[in-house]
């Protein structure tokens, strides 16, 4: 799939379907709209296209209410990519960007840089200066600029209990824990990524040496102890951790503060399951979570925290065996 940040990026790739949207978590909603529309572009012989945005328009708009994102942007790409998508345009939004009105924006983006022969949009769709435009100017600026508009079946967006699939769906099921609930909206794992950096060693001391994340993307859930996959993404220069890329690994991540010894930080902890003498140090990676243990609790001592985190890699251990 082709990642274009710019227009100038985008070459002739002749007539597209194009749809747009945050796309925030790539759920099982979004993905049944742009399969449905990638079949629709291969039917025409046409080449399907997505629009989204960094950062989300309320960051900008309104950044003392800007949601927390269920994906970072290169794991969106990468979820929008497994749905059949030719190309994505990753569009910097900006205050300027949002002062298009109405028709500059269909012109210039749609028509001009994606050359859209069908524009899919949702029933609740606005763009423009103001959120000025919707369906009705969509149609409109469609019928004078020569492109046919698709509006989303309703019903490809609704799950089986009646509920409509929806980002923020995954962030109420994230915030209580509920990983296989999010997990069965997202339609994959919830996924954390973030630096390996050096952390004050309690882990190894005590028998349980953890990678330490420098979080940069994807949702903090309930904190507390999960079952994960910890996955190598880019070893960045750590020769040692070169073989690892792409290798799932078992792991007991913790999520939150380490009341035991005082923490008073949030901490993003993974320890690798039944893997030994392994760095990760300077690596990113990536940590798929599936079920929620228990909150972060003051154990009161080390021997009981010791005791206590033996139990929970035994559980992390069993719950993973299950999934695999």
């Amino acid at each position: 799939m082709h990642v274009w940040r710019s227009l100038a990026e985008i070459p002739d790739l002749g007539p597209a379907v194009v749809t747009l949207g945050n796309f925030d978590g790539v759920h099982r909603g979004h993905q049944a709209v742009l399969e449905a529309m990638v079949a629709d572009a291969r039917a025409r012989g046409h080449v399907a296209l997505a629009m989204t945005f960094d950062p989300h328009p309320k960051a900008v708009h309104d950044p003392a209410h800007t949601p927390e994102l269920i994906t970072g942007v290169d794991d969106r790409i990468e979820r929008l990519a497994a749905t059949g998508l030719d190309g994505v345009l990753v569009v910097r939004y900006t205050l300027d960007f949002a002062r298009q009105t109405p028709e500059e924006f269909v012109r210039d983006y749609l028509v001009r840089g994606l050359r859209a022969s069908c524009v899919v949009v949702g029933r609740d769709t606005r763009f423009g200066r103001g959120n000025a435009g919707d369906v009705e100017t969509m149609r409109a600026l469609g019928a004078g600029l020569g492109f046919a508009v698709d509006i989303i079946d309703d019903a490809c967006a609704v799950s089986e209990s009646g509920r409509r699939w929806s980002s923020t769906w995954v962030r109420e099921l994230l915030e209580a824990g509920d990983l296989p609930g999010a997990n069965d909206v997202l339609g994959r794992e919830h996924r954390i990524r973030g630096i390996v950096i050096h952390g004050d060693a309690l882990g190894r001391e005590i028998g349980f040496p953890t990678a330490n994340l420098d979080h940069s993307a994807g949702m903090i859930p309930r904190h507390g102890v999960y079952a994960a996959w910890l996955t190598v993404l880019d070893a960045r220069g750590n020769t040692r951790a070169a073989e690892l890329v792409g290798e799932r690994m078992p792991a007991a991540v913790s999520l939150g503060m380490n009341y035991t010894v005082g923490g008073t930080d949030l901490r993003v902890e993974a320890f690798a399951i039944d893997r030994t003498g392994i760095d990760l140090y300077d690596t990113e990676v990536a940590l798929d979570l599936v079920e929620w243990r228990r909150p972060m609790l003051d154990f009161g001592s080390l021997d009981a925290l010791i005791a206590a985190l033996g139990e929970d890699v035994d559980w992390c251990r069993e719950v993973l065996a299950i999934r695999a």
